[in-house]
């Protein structure tokens, strides 16, 4: 199954050994019967029959064939015969007995009339494909059921009629499978030295309907998202003589559209917000003009980039699958290459299910942008270079040319207030509309609540913007404005401008002249712009000094009186407070503050930045001269805390609003200086970055969907999730030469930038498959991905998730070439980037074991039967990465256990998730076989054959 990831763009071309489920009903003739199947699994076969071959002939006598048996059946009235599934290939013998079972499923076109022929073929040559026929045998599956054995021995006929050996057809039976499934009551003391205890029967039986519901084909939620499932089955024998049904599923995603859709529309309106930010800077000189104009129109070009990959995505009509031959395709370059689920489910000898999945993807790379110019991880250093040169240009003639230069740590200071300004601004806005709402209703303690939630809103926006920082860069905000230029006597051409050039398609910008930013004299000071905030603090304390008295006078209105007077001696300490801290009070709006309006005044954009606000050196408007809502008056009316509240209200906002702003766009200014010198790099790269970052975030996407699914009622797992964190481990299969190592560059850089994604779950609105696709919000600086599920899974979710609990993802990513390209790469290139990889990820994976340690038990983790406990697994792991050894495939093996160990979700990828991949997720299945549910060694080689095979 594993080696049929790349199904391309013809569906019909399949292997004959996967079966892939019809849209007919189910013949009644076959409900009720011994072989119907489980009505409660859609996973399990209605019929599922193994086949074995004896004395084949073959018309050479020198050689023994190398045979599979390919099934085709045909239900009257049909008239023709179809392919429904073929074995392995088993080379050598004339006596093969398959491991590959031929299953039919519920929604199989089959009953009793169904006629089976089974035809064996000879291969003469694997590489080239050919084969021919030895001979075929047919039987009605009516046959099959009446035999009490449930067993059938058919000659082998030739096209010319001649014998050419036997076929056996052997059914394995419900009654043999309900009884392995053995009751509780029947299970042994231990299982391996496990002490079993015993278990209440509906506990075991809502085991059973926990693992029947999360059927990839069937399940509410996974349904929704993938979809075209395969499927194939295989019988293993176990050394205990017993026998393990192994179930072996592939799907493909909606998701491989659907999430590009939403990541690419994002970053359109992100960087559409950008060139927004640039344009409401207002009016600047014409040397600040003519840089913005330039960077603007450098994001004009990257949007129109977004705007036709949007176009293309959405237009696009095809199946939501990339096949590998499209991975440079330019319009699907957001979606990941070849996205699947590989599925096993097992049923061990006791009759108990386990399942295991692995998402496998091409690893995610800017195909299309080529990798001429390397990877991410140099192009990411080259762009570090880059800026780290201008930053010392710019010191280094900080004496000379006065230029304005920004640390590193102002760039990311700059940012982080925005997103903090932007944020507390609206929460400010919504608040304070509460409080409206609350002093609306007469509500005292919706009062209090909403107003304590305002004030500290309100005072952290004030803490962010109380910065040296901020106050600097709106001085140099302002220096830029016409009005300044002009009150200065005019410079010479070479004593003030900005000097821009291209180089090596660069654009360089530098501000020389007169005027540093230590020595700028603008009107607007530093002791002007605390101003400011002081009075968004002074309005705030006027709100809760109303607030304080309104609520005094409803709780003890016959001491109002004494309240009044004590009110007035504490708004007169204030007044002399403020008289002797010399604080000013801004006018925002036309209101005036000796008549204030009970109407809302006329909406009015904040005043530009270019000038600075109207200040004056009355006080804000005290709640004590009020006329309205005073303590004198007798009695309350409705109207009274709406009437009180809202002008102080109206003037909080407006202040906020203002100083908002102001702070907003000398940091957008500020940003604007320092990426002139950089744009073009900067957003080529990140082009690149989000290519790269929207295929590993799809996969993430997927990854979590499913495992939450198959958790759902894993509290153990669950209270892993929400408190340290998903494990997502990333297994590569690149070389480090060639093309393959720019890949290695972008998968790493992507993988990583994973840390910024957080989930979140919620209650789907509905029940349709729309209502299950996960939502995406935020921006480049942190992605959150929704997760909606059906009412009944929601349900079972604990309190913590279920109130919205943000789930963080750890990554981590280990890579390990295979191929020639490797060998040459050990030999005369180098390795250095899969061990500084590798070292990376082992770092990140002790942390995240050590913090499982400190805050949860060992019982949250799933039960092995491996004898190496976590630490001493790590330990080895350690040892193998540390260790220059090439090819050390050990490092992957180990990594992957470790991550089922850690509840964690596993990943595969090679450059186009073919060959490679197919190769490590079936050995990967193979030893779990082995080392978790007891297959017998001597048919792992076989076994692992099997699961690889393909059309002969």
């Amino acid at each position: 199954m594993a080696g049929l990831r790349e199904r391309g763009g013809s569906r019909i071309q399949r292997p004959w050994s996967v079966y892939r489920a019809s849209t007919f009903e189910l013949s009644n003739e076959m409900i009720g019967l011994a072989l119907a199947g489980n009505s409660q699994d859609p996973d399990e076969p209605v019929l599922e029959f193994s086949v074995a071959c004896t004395d084949l002939l073959t018309p050479a006598l020198d050689r023994k064939p190398n045979s599979f048996v390919a099934v085709s059946c045909t239900t009257p009235p049909q008239a023709f015969w179809t392919k429904h599934a073929q074995t392995e290939v088993i080379e050598g013998t004339s006596n093969p007995i398959f491991l590959s079972s031929i299953a039919f499923f519920q929604d199989s076109n089959i009953n009793q009339q169904t006629q089976v022929k089974l035809a064996v073929y000879d291969v003469k040559d694997r590489s080239q494909g050919t084969m021919y026929m030895l001979g075929s045998a047919l039987f009605p599956v009516k046959e099959l059921l009446q035999e009490r054995s449930h067993r059938l021995d058919l000659e082998l006929r030739s096209a010319e009629n001649q014998r050419v050996g036997n076929v056996t057809i052997a059914a394995w039976q419900m009654e043999e499978r309900q009884d392995q499934r053995m009751s509780v009551g029947r299970l042994p003391d231990s299982i391996n030295g496990r002490t079993m205890l015993p278990v209440d029967e509906s506990l075991a039986e809502s085991m059973g309907v926990r693992i029947k519901y999360s059927s990839l084909c069937k399940d509410t939620l996974l349904r929704s998202v993938f979809g075209g499932t395969m499927s194939r089955m295989y019988r293993f024998p176990t050394t205990d003589g017993n026998h393990l049904r192994v179930l072996e599923q592939m799907a493909e995603s909606v998701l491989s559209l659907n999430i590009p859709r939403q990541f690419v529309k994002l970053l359109l309106e992100e960087d559409a917000s950008r060139v927004c930010e640039l344009e409401e800077l207002g009016e600047l000189s014409p040397c600040w003009e003519n840089l913005r104009r330039q960077i603007v129109s450098q994001y004009q070009t990257i949007i129109l980039a977004y705007q036709e990959t949007l176009t293309d995505l959405n237009d696009y009509r095809g199946p939501s699958f990339k096949a590998s031959n499209l991975k440079a395709e330019r319009k699907l370059e957001f979606m990941p290459t070849n996205l699947h689920v590989q599925r096993m489910r097992v049923q061990d000898e006791l009759g108990f299910e386990h399942t295991y999945d692995v998402i496998t993807i091409g690893a995610p790379a800017a195909h299309c942008q080529g990798f001429k110019n390397s990877g991410l991880r140099k192009l990411i250093q080259k762009f570090e270079e880059a800026k780290k040169h201008e930053y010392e240009e710019g010191c280094s003639a900080l004496s000379s040319s006065q230029s304005i230069v920004y640390i590193p740590q102002d760039i990311v200071r700059a940012k982080e207030i925005i997103a903090h300004i932007n944020t507390l601004k609206t929460q400010v806005s919504y608040y304070a509309e509460r409080l409206s709402r609350a002093a609306k209703d007469r509500s005292a303690s919706g009062l209090e609540r909403t107003l304590a939630i305002l004030a500290d809103k309100t005072r952290q926006l004030v803490t962010v913007c109380d910065c040296k920082l901020l106050a600097s860069a709106i001085q140099a905000l302002n220096a830029a404005r016409p009005e300044y230029i002009a009150s200065k006597a005019s410079p010479s051409a070479d004593s003030e401008q900005v000097v821009l050039r291209n180089d090596q398609d660069t654009l360089l910008a530098k501000w020389s002249g007169r005027n540093s930013r230590s020595s700028l004299h603008a009107d607007w000071h530093e002791e002007e712009w605390e101003k400011v905030w002081l009075n968004v603090d002074k309005s705030l304390e006027c709100i809760i000094q109303r607030v304080d008295k309104l609520l005094q006078k409803e709780r003890r209105p016959s001491v109002s009186s004494q309240d009044s007077s004590q009110m007035d001696l504490q708004g007169g300490a204030t007044k002399k407070d403020d008289e002797k801290g010399g604080a000013f009070w801004i006018n925002p709006g036309s209101q005036s503050q000796d008549s204030p309006s009970s109407q809302p005044p006329p909406s009015s954009s904040p005043p530009p930045s270019s000038s600075p606000p109207a200040l004056s050196s009355a006080h804000p408007p005290s709640p004590e001269k009020e006329s309205y809502g005073s303590p004198s008056a007798e009695e309350a009316y409705p109207g009274e805390w709406s009437e009180a509240l809202y002008p102080l209200l109206t003037t909080l906002t407006e202040c906020v609003a203002m100083m908002s702003d102001t702070a907003k766009k000398s940091m957008v200014f500020l940003l604007m200086q320092d990426s002139a010198p950089t744009i073009a790099m900067d957003l080529s790269l990140q082009y690149r970055r989000d290519v790269v970052f929207c295929q590993t975030l799809t996969a993430l996407i997927c990854g979590f969907i499913i495992k939450l699914r198959n958790c759902l009622r894993d509290n153990g797992f669950l209270r892993q999730l929400y408190t340290i964190g998903l494990l997502a481990q990333f297994e590569s299969l690149l070389s480090t030469y060639g093309e393959e190592l720019a890949m290695l560059e972008d998968m790493s850089v992507g993988i990583m930038d994973l840390r910024n994604v957080t989930f979140k779950v919620t209650q789907a609105t509905g029940s349709s498959a729309p209502d299950m696709l996960p939502i995406i919000t935020g921006n480049r600086d942190g992605f959150n991905v929704r997760i909606p599920l059906p009412g009944t899974m929601f349900d079972a979710l604990p309190r913590e998730i279920q109130s919205g609990m943000l789930l963080r993802v750890q990554p981590v990513h280990f890579n390990v070439g295979i191929n020639e390209q490797q060998t040459l790469a050990e030999k005369f290139g180098d390795t250095s980037l899969q061990e500084i990889i590798n070292l990376e990820s082992l770092s990140r994976l002790n942390s995240y074991y050590e913090q499982f340690k400190e805050v949860l038990p060992e019982d949250c983790l799933p039960r092995s039967r491996s004898q190496t406990c976590l630490p001493e697994l790590l330990r080895f792991l350690g040892q193998n990465v540390h260790a220059r050894k090439n090819k050390n495939v050990d490092i992957l093996w180990q990594a992957a256990e470790i991550c089922r160990r850690l509840n964690g979700v596993r990943f595969t990828s090679c450059k186009s998730a073919k060959d490679r991949t197919a190769m490590s997720v079936t050995l990967e299945q193979c030893l779990i076989l082995q080392h978790e549910h007891g297959m017998a060694p001597q048919v792992f080689t076989q076994a692992l054959d099997c699961m690889r095979s393909r059309r002969a």
